[in-house]
């Protein structure tokens, strides 16, 4: 017991930030165990404060939470993982503001998920590592793929999600996925898709960000990618990704 409340500590990854009174944050955080916390920061904007370097966007940390009657307290913090080398490079972090937003929009609270914090560790980490803008492009993709699949929004990508057909050569997010070109005529806003584009869809979900990353891409093809990815993520969740529509934006 602390003042009277209850405490639990956890480390979690800080996917969003709320300006609260003059110096509070209101964080939004992934947890260890895939739930989505909601804590106040106190005295966060603080200039020099002690929680300010400790709660930075993207940061992992060691969090003592207080619990409160609506949202939590932040008691105490310990850096973990900075990600400091997103820090001042507008390209890296605009891709980890995109995967960051795509973390807070598939979590939820009282509903743990062991998947969730780790990929999203490891696809800011990609951020950090990926050589270029191309690369950058393809982390971001493959994380809302990956994590859209593991949540139920897997993409049908090997036959028509309407007969069955093999031969696709369309995709189309409100469908599920690819179409043969017979079934396309009949889905408002399908796309054609190359042989090409279409092994790239699928490396998406089965590479891992380490294989992404070294895979060779050029960046015409890195932004279709990733524009499939906001697409399909934007339909399937329901809502505007604008972290993402910034990060596509910014060419």
């Amino acid at each position: 017991m602390a003042g009277g409340r209850r405490t639990y500590r956890t480390r979690a990854i800080v996917l969003d930030r709320t300006k609260l009174g003059e110096t509070d944050l209101i964080l939004t955080l992934l947890a260890a165990d895939g739930r989505q916390l909601r804590a106040v920061a106190k005295g966060a904007r603080k200039p020099g404060g002690r929680l300010a370097a400790r709660v930075e966007l993207f940061s992992e940390t060691d969090f003592l939470l207080a619990k409160g009657r609506s949202l939590d307290v932040v008691s105490e913090a310990s850096l973990v993982e900075p990600h400091a080398a997103l820090r001042g490079d507008f390209e890296r972090v605009a891709a980890a503001s995109a995967v960051a937003e795509v973390a807070r929009l598939t979590c939820y609270e009282d509903a743990p998920d062991g998947y969730l914090a780790p990929i999203c560790s490891r696809a800011l980490a990609a951020c950090e590592e990926a050589a270029d803008r191309a690369h950058l492009d393809l982390v971001a993709a493959a994380f809302a793929w990956k994590v859209l699949a593991h949540g139920g929004w897997r993409p049908e990508l090997e036959a028509c999600c309407a007969c069955g057909d093999a031969d696709v050569t369309f995709f189309s997010p409100l469908a599920g996925g690819m179409l043969c070109e017979s079934c396309a005529h009949e889905v408002a806003g399908a796309e054609r898709v190359s042989a090409s584009g279409l092994s790239w869809l699928r490396a998406l979900l089965a590479l891992t960000f380490d294989e992404l990353l070294a895979a060779p891409v050029d960046a015409e093809t890195a932004v279709w990618l990733l524009g499939r990815s906001h697409t399909w993520a934007a339909t399937h969740l329901d809502a505007r990704l604008r972290a993402m529509e910034f990060y596509l934006g910014a060419l």
